[in-house]
């Protein structure tokens, strides 16, 4: 006989974890199905492991930062396995209290792949599950090239299993999983190549955090190969790798190669077509404003959705669904318009709101942008220097601020703040209005002419 429940979350990531919780708070019985470890991608795989080798690299960059300031400070070897096991048993720790606060809350845990029967019903390892409302959210997983001797490079998650620091590594890709490796990589002293198909990096993000990283990144020693793809991948008698691109360009000497070229959804398993729902042509599970699939009563949330693939943006979005579908909250949903970001690049960047080139094709002439670009004060006595770039974009006779851009140091803590105030719909005379905090780099945003 199968169990019966009022919503079942495929996937334990951020998404499915969210809806669960969220609808238990409301007295509804609810499971999580997983196949892999409680916390999806962001925990083991993505954002928190990421983030530690992040605080890894601005560490190193203090230490040379140190002697400006006076300390005679010599920097020593990087203790790769001691970095690796102390980020690993910190995920352990989240993964370990996922399961106690799963069970304090009631929320009952199913391990291994889901599979529709049919639009009410789910079979795990032989066992079936019957449901009121099941939430799609099994994430995605990196896409790998389809070309000879790509199996000789790693994706992102073969990064974080890595027990040794890489000497000389290619990192392939132009998004935020690439330029966040090579620039961490970098810091702590590999020899890093980008290789790029197009001609910058971050491709949909205004052109000044474009240009600056890029001019970051080079100036930090990463090698970039723009407008360039590989073709072929094979092993020298070394036992390093070869790189063949396009154009007859071969690059050599490397002993990992990285590709962080896209991800994909993880739904070939699911059997979706049993209950009907409807995929598009890369395998995502398309959603309305309430996250509500073409079949009455299955959902999907987070990067399934193919729509910004963001930790909270997922979290958020399965919460607003369970208040709906649990606390009679009919018009609850999520605005997926101006959500912020990071890229925990080197400088980080922080964004909310359109780029400069979205706002001037929507309104035109309306626009007014307001930029500022300095050192900020903690390279006064450096001998590396960073650059701090600013952009407010402004619209209409009242100058409602529909953009926010910043890359430099500190932009990933201080654009929470100013995400919150462009959602509230605040105006360049608000922020000017608004006494600067000095001496920091935030005030720039509100003293801006």
């Amino acid at each position: 006989m199968s169990k019966h429940y009022d919503l079942i979350a495929i996937g334990g990531g951020s998404g499915g974890l969210s809806a669960a919780e969220r609808a238990a708070t409301y007295g509804a019985k609810t499971a999580v199905i997983e196949k892999g470890l409680m916390g999806g991608t962001c925990v083991n795989v993505g954002c928190v492991p990421k983030k530690i080798m992040w605080y890894a690299g601005m560490l190193s960059h203090a230490l040379d930062d140190a002697k400006g300031y006076g300390f005679d400070v010599k920097r020593g070897g990087l203790d790769w396995q001691k970095l690796v096991d102390g980020r690993q048993a910190y995920i352990k720790g989240i993964n370990d209290w996922y399961h106690t606060y799963l069970a304090d809350s009631k929320i009952d845990e199913i391990s291994g792949t889901a599979t529709f029967i049919d639009a009410k019903t789910l079979e795990v390892a032989g066992e079936q599950y019957t449901t009121d409302h099941i939430v799609i959210a099994p994430g995605t997983v990196p896409v790998v090239p389809d070309i000879p001797g790509a199996e000789l490079g790693m994706t992102s998650d073969g990064f974080f299993a890595l027990t040794e620091q890489p000497k000389r590594i290619a990192v392939v890709g132009s998004g935020y999983i690439a330029v966040e490796i090579a620039g961490l990589l970098r810091a702590l002293g590999c020899e890093v190549t980008l290789i790029i198909r197009s001609e910058t990096v971050l491709r949909g993000f205004d052109a000044m955090l474009r240009d600056v990283l890029m001019e970051e990144m080079i100036g930090a020693g990463i090698k970039i190969m723009s407008s360039m793809q590989i073709e072929k991948v094979d092993k020298a008698d070394d036992g390093s790798l070869n790189l063949h691109c396009d154009g007859g360009h071969t690059v050599t000497g490397f002993d990992e190669l990285l590709w962080a070229i896209g991800r994909e959804p993880l739904t070939a398993d699911l059997n979706l077509e049993a209950a009907g729902v409807e995929m598009d042509k890369r395998g995502y599970v398309p959603a309305d404003a309430f996250q509500n699939t073409n079949v009455d009563g299955i959902y999907s949330v987070g990067d399934v959705t193919g729509q910004a693939a963001l930790t909270p943006v997922a979290i958020a979005a399965a919460r607003r669904l369970a208040d709906r579908l649990f606390d009679n909250q009919a018009d609850r949903k999520l605005d997926y318009e101006n959500i912020p970001t990071v890229v925990f690049s080197h400088p980080p960047i922080g964004t909310v709101g359109v780029s400069e080139e979205q706002a001037r094709k929507e309104h035109g002439d309306a626009v007014k942008v307001y930029t500022s670009s300095f050192t900020p004060m903690y390279n006064a006595l450096t001998e590396h220097k960073t650059q701090t770039a600013m952009k407010l974009i402004c619209v209409g006779a009242q100058e409602k601020v529909i953009g926010v851009h910043m890359i430099g140091l500190g932009a990933d803590e201080m654009m929470q703040g100013f995400a919150v105030a462009l959602k509230m719909g605040a105006t360049k005379k608000d922020l000017d209005d608004t006494v600067a905090i000095h001496p920091s780099s935030a005030e720039e945003f509100v003293t801006m002419r």
